[in-house]
């Protein structure tokens, strides 16, 4: 297959672009290197664009021709998305639209959306099975779950394939080594964790030490980024033989606090990781852990990295690289 990775030049996405190619497929990246990074994209592999520039992408659409799109571009900082909401519904939601409408023109018939936890809000009950009710409490999560509305109507109007996977919290980096996580800011709690063990960063920080959880800080799920790669591909074999709008979640079942995460990686690193205590963060659940049973049932997923401390350390030896 021929794939369009929207957002291929990201952290997930150049892992995503990876995986395709050690499958034996071909892979077409499109970024608008906002926050992607060109380093991160085989050579010949680059069509600079923007979502929010349809000229830019009908040009894409029009020199290639693609058996599907997995798309990963969005702006996805939860305080930010507070902050800036309309930013965040233009980004997200319109930025979607002008792709969709541009693959519809070319005949494109088949999506992978990367949508997130976020949509399910603080849940009832955990592990979150897709049909949760969906109560967002920030922007971020409100315009995924708007993209994957739009996605049902786009199955009944015109045909659309697609599936949306609800990310959990990513996490780790290719054991192939020279990708990895890298944002500015970043915002994630294990790449700063890894900062701090090297001495870096603006020293890190807790947010929040009076949620309901068994030491007060917030409780993740965490999924290897190559085990998210692998359920996207798994999602456009899916596709061939299911028509309609599709939801996933993804995630390894089990929840780590935030000081559990920090213990685990001073095991690994061996360094002490001090941090400092803060306030909460607005937007923050205390609570996200998925259930993945149907991603293994229809889909065939099987993440192959389950330990937190096997994740961590994927994600130090990237943070130990000359590639970092």
């Amino acid at each position: 297959m021929k794939i369009l990775v929207c957002g291929g030049a990201g952290y997930i996405g150049a892992h995503m672009v990876r995986h395709l190619l050690g499958q034996g497929h071909e892979a077409v990246v499109l970024d608008d290197l906002s926050t992607g990074h060109t380093a991160a994209v085989p050579p010949g592999m680059l069509e600079v664009a923007d979502l929010l520039a349809p000229a830019s992408l009908e040009a894409v659409f029009a020199r290639h021709r693609f058996d599907g799109v997995i798309h990963l571009c969005a702006r996805s900082l939860i305080g930010e998305s507070i902050a800036e909401p309309y930013a965040y519904y233009e980004s997200n939601v319109t930025g979607s639209l002008n792709l969709l409408e541009a693959m519809r023109r070319a005949g494109v018939s088949r999506l992978v959306f990367s949508s997130t936890a976020s949509v399910f809000g603080n849940p009832d009950t955990v592990p979150v099975v897709e049909d949760h009710a969906t109560r967002p409490i920030n922007p971020y999560g409100a315009s995924k779950l708007m993209v994957e509305r739009i996605l049902a109507d786009a199955a009944a109007a015109y045909g659309l394939r697609s599936v949306s996977l609800r990310y959990f919290n990513a996490a780790g980096a290719d054991p192939a080594g020279g990708i990895g996580e890298s944002h500015q800011p970043e915002t994630h709690l294990i790449p700063n964790v890894l900062r701090a063990a090297l001495g870096q960063g603006g020293g890190l920080k807790v947010f929040g030490n009076d949620y309901s959880t068994r030491d007060g800080t917030c409780v993740r799920d965490y999924v290897h980024v190559n085990d998210l790669a692998s359920a996207h591909l798994l999602s456009l074999h899916y596709m061939q033989e299911n028509d309609g709008a599709h939801l996933f979640n993804l995630g390894n079942g089990q929840g780590f606090t935030v000081l559990e995460v920090i213990e685990a990686a001073r095991r690994v690193t061996g360094q002490p990781i001090n941090y400092v205590q803060d306030a909460r963060r607005p937007g923050d659940p205390a609570v996200l852990v998925a259930s993945s049973e149907k991603a293994r049932r229809l889909l065939g997923w099987q993440p192959q990295f389950t330990d937190i401390g096997e994740i961590i350390e994927t994600a130090w030896r990237w943070h130990q690289s000359p590639a970092y």
